[in-house]
């Protein structure tokens, strides 16, 4: 009996053990280069199948453990950690540090001139790569930042990489934009041409919003802000992924990334390619893009790295350039995806305005690690790219012949009869394209010593040389033979075929030289920084059509404009929770080259100066284990802003006048939140408030050619009102929840208010307005949208796999995003676009 007993009690005991409760395993996993958390982390506990996913503050939850376990941490792009632990009871494992194994990943960020939260004292936005591979969707860079404070991003005629941003009020002119450090913002007019790096997002590490001044240490004056792009490099782990992915109207997408990881000789290589094609959501936007890059590093010794980067995104696709009036649209059978831009010819679609470039950027970086005190990181990098957007010759799409009715595809074969009309064998209507091809090259180079414990000096060269071809060329000749064209002096008369430049053919050279320094003190709870940046921006042209090859005038000596920034900033982090900072800066910024050759041709405009721009930027951040919040208040003064007013003159030559003296005011408050109240939950939210306005007339300009008075005076009326083009008021709100810790989704609802129409202020000239503002621009209803997104991850075999789902615009609502104002300032005379409707991608990715 006694042994039976026995054997019953060790029976009891056996099963209870095998069903006791263990205890509760946390932690926190933090990026060791940032301090930020690392999202999507992987901690198993090894020979089980528990384990966790961490949040987007990097914490992580695991119950029912306990005895002697060992936990693995892992995730791409760090170096794996393991760890040992004897449980028995609730254990918090505090936070852990993750290493990045990604190879010179801070000395890029050291060129890029990346911003640290709680210490650089801007207001700063960052998606992670994680993030971006939730939210890329169908969506390019613009509207990845549609939730960012101050940021207004549409698709504008909703093809293929013809998104645009605006950023606190500015259009992408005055917004710089960085690629691993390097400029690319177009060196003649400043503007970003997102579709040179449309699908580029697949090899996105991360993307930082600095609004207003930023930190950027090279001599980039940007009003609006700084948006830095860093792309991945080469990851000291060996693995990639494949992913595939479909959605409307005929979405796909396939692509791959490979690391070889760090051999033991100190090599390293990456690739990833993508092909991406579609019908495109909008009628006629068809498209089909490529995107590839490579890294190659070398880790020469422990203070020598050499890395080779190539990138680009080949890409042709369909557009739809025409706005019309709202009546327009709501008269087509689909106003959001009609398109008048695009025919049918031998029952194929063959667009009249299409858009295709390749201009691919090549960088060799050097790092140096001197000593322990200073580094030296340089980058000399090319990009030689070709491309051009589509339009018609002798022929309005407006008018144009339709297959079947206004609300139909325009009818080729009957302008192919035009054509055939002409006994010669000449055309009376073709396709064009307007091209604009570069060679750009440049080098970037920074130092930094740490003087002392509390003071880092930082001094650098920023060198670029850019040469522009612009020139158009015939692309269908629509059944002719050839096109007669009389616009280059040197051949007064010349039959173009297919490939030859026509109408007008010049060069633009642009040289810039600037020099940096920056004074970096941080002590206990208190940064600071002090930077100064001077620059030389010259220009020349050189016309090839307007000018006999033996004239000398055909090109024009160098024209040079010196800018020059300065700028500072504090921040002082009051305690663990909260920060404050300020930051002021002043700049002058050299004129565009439009500014500076007028009339499309050699004239050198003498009253050509350097546009002034002041700001001031207060901030207030708040960190706590569940809430994170930021409050900024700003306000830049831009002076002098550029424009050119053009008087037609009785002889028949056009004075062209500089108006000096127009000013702006972009001011407002912005506040972003997260809150996280569990390890399932996590609430992002933000408003910006903008007032930007025009703030003076200008009364009684007299314009003069030389001595002589021209024309009647006039008054520029413009003093109030709004500056137009982006929504001035916005708002946000992200909710993601894990409904399992493998399933989350994820809803992003936007609104957005005040968005005036856009106008040319020198519409709102007159000789007689009694000293009255003319009429506000037409303000667009406000409108909301509402994103839906689901992540699944699972085990694809011994591999990781990722399931992707993404729902655009859920309620498939109707709104305008875009518009110009029209001569009534009103709905009915506004020329607009409607933006796209629901759109859908779904994808699965798999690791390895």
């Amino acid at each position: 009996m006694r042994k039976q007993l026995l054997v019953l009690m060790t029976f009891v005991l056996s099963f209870a053990t095998a069903f006791a409760q263990g205890g509760v395993v946390q932690g926190r996993l933090l990026d060791a280069e940032t301090g930020e958390g690392v999202f999507g982390a992987s901690v198993l506990v090894v020979g089980t199948t528990k384990g966790a996913v961490s949040d987007v503050d990097g914490r992580f939850r695991i119950a029912n453990v306990s005895g002697n376990v060992t936990f693995r941490i892992s995730y791409i792009g760090y170096d794996q950690i393991t760890i040992e632990r004897s449980v028995s009871g609730d254990v918090d494992l505090g936070d852990i540090q993750m290493q990045p194994n990604v190879i010179a990943l801070d000395q890029i960020e050291v060129i890029a001139s990346v911003a640290e939260e709680r210490k650089t004292p801007v207001a700063i936005s960052t998606i992670k790569s994680v993030q971006i591979v939730e939210r890329a969707s169908n969506q390019e860079f613009p509207e990845l930042l549609k939730s960012t404070p101050g940021v207004y991003a549409t698709k504008a005629g909703g093809g293929y990489g013809d998104s645009r941003i605006n950023l606190r009020g500015f259009n992408s002119e005055n917004v710089a934009v960085l690629i691993n450090g390097v400029p690319v913002n177009d060196m003649e007019n400043g503007r970003v041409y997102w579709s040179n790096w449309a699908g580029l997002t697949d090899v996105t590490q991360s993307m930082q919003v600095q609004r207003g001044l930023g930190a950027s240490k090279v001599a980039v004056p940007s009003i609006g802000g700084t948006i830095n792009i860093l792309t991945k490099t080469t990851d000291a782990e060996k693995g990639g992924n494949v992913a595939v992915y479909t959605g409307n109207n005929g979405y796909s997408k396939a692509s791959f990334a490979l690391s070889t990881g760090l051999s033991e000789d100190g090599w390293a290589v990456s690739l990833s390619g993508a092909k991406i094609t579609g019908d495109g959501y909008v009628d006629g936007t068809w498209f089909e893009g490529y995107n590839y890059f490579f890294n190659v590093t070398k880790q020469i010794n422990d203070n020598h790295i050499l890395s080779l980067t190539g990138f680009g995104a080949p890409q042709k696709h369909g557009q739809r350039q025409s706005r019309a009036s709202i009546q327009y649209w709501r008269d087509a059978p689909e106003p959001k995806r009609f398109n008048p831009d695009y025919g049918i010819l031998n029952g194929e679609i063959l667009s009249v305005e299409d858009n295709f470039y390749h201009k691919p950027q090549f960088s060799l970086n050097h790092y140096w690690t001197i000593n322990d005190k200073s580094e030296l990181s340089t980058a000399v990098y090319a990009s030689t790219g070709t491309g051009g957007g589509g339009g018609n010759l002798g022929f309005s799409n407006a008018t144009a012949p339709r297959i079947a009715g206004t609300y139909s595809p325009i009818d080729f074969e009957a302008l192919i009869a035009e054509n055939e009309m002409n006994a010669d064998g000449s055309a009376s209507v073709a396709l064009r394209a307007s091209r604009n091809d570069h060679e750009w090259f440049g080098a970037l180079s920074t130092y930094s010593n740490e003087l002392n414990n509390n003071l880092t000096l930082l001094v650098g060269l920023d060198l670029r040389s850019y040469k522009g071809f612009h020139f158009r060329e015939i692309t269908n000749l629509l059944g002719a033979e050839y096109y007669l064209d009389d616009s280059d002096v040197n051949q007064p008369v010349k039959a173009v075929r297919v490939g030859d430049k026509y109408d007008y053919y010049n060069i633009g050279y642009v040289n810039w030289i600037g020099g940096f320094g920056q004074l970096e003190y941080t002590k206990d709870k208190l940064s600071a920084f002090a930077s100064a940046a001077i620059s030389n921006t010259g220009y020349k042209r050189e016309d090839l059509f307007n000018y006999l090859d033996s004239d000398p005038n055909q090109i024009t000596d160098w024209q040079n404009f010196l800018g020059y920034q300065i700028k500072g900033g504090v921040n002082y982090n009051l305690t663990a929770n909260h920060n404050v900072f300020a930051n002021i800066g002043y700049f002058e910024k050299a004129p565009i080259f439009d500014n500076v050759f007028l009339n499309f041709v050699n004239d050198i405009n003498p009253d050509a100066e350097n546009e002034k721009i002041g700001s001031i930027e207060l901030g207030y951040g708040y960190r706590s284990r569940t809430f994170n919040a930021n409050v900024n208040i700003y306000r830049t003064q831009w002076k002098d802003r550029a424009f050119i007013r053009t008087i037609p003159n009785n002889t028949g030559d056009d004075i062209v006048a500089n108006l000096k003296g127009v000013n702006a005011l972009h001011q407002g408050i912005e506040v972003d939140f997260v809150y996280k109240p569990n390890t399932k939950l996590n609430i992002q939210g933000m408003a910006s408030l903008g007032d930007w306005e025009w703030q003076n007339d200008l009364t009684n300009v007299q314009i003069f050619n030389g001595q002589v008075a021209v024309g009647n005076p006039f008054d520029l009326r413009i003093a109030g009102l709004k500056v137009g083009d982006a929504a001035q008021t916005t708002a946000a709100i992200t909710v993601e929840y894990f409904i399992v810790p493998d399933v989350k989704i994820s809803v992003d609802a936007n609104y957005f208010a005040d968005l005036y129409a856009n106008f040319d202020p020198l519409s709102r000239s007159t000789t007689d307005l009694g000293g009255a503002t003319g009429p506000q621009p037409w303000k667009v209803p406000d409108y909301s949208t509402v994103d839906l997104r689901m992540k699944y991850d699972f085990k694809f075999g011994n591999f990781d796999a990722t399931l992707f789902g993404n729902v655009n615009n859920v309620f498939d609502t109707e709104y305008i995003a875009d518009a110009n104002d029209g001569s009534g300032s009103n709905a009915a005379s506004a020329s607009v676009w409607y933006a796209l409707g629901r759109t859908w991608t779904g994808g699965v990715r798999i690791n390895f």
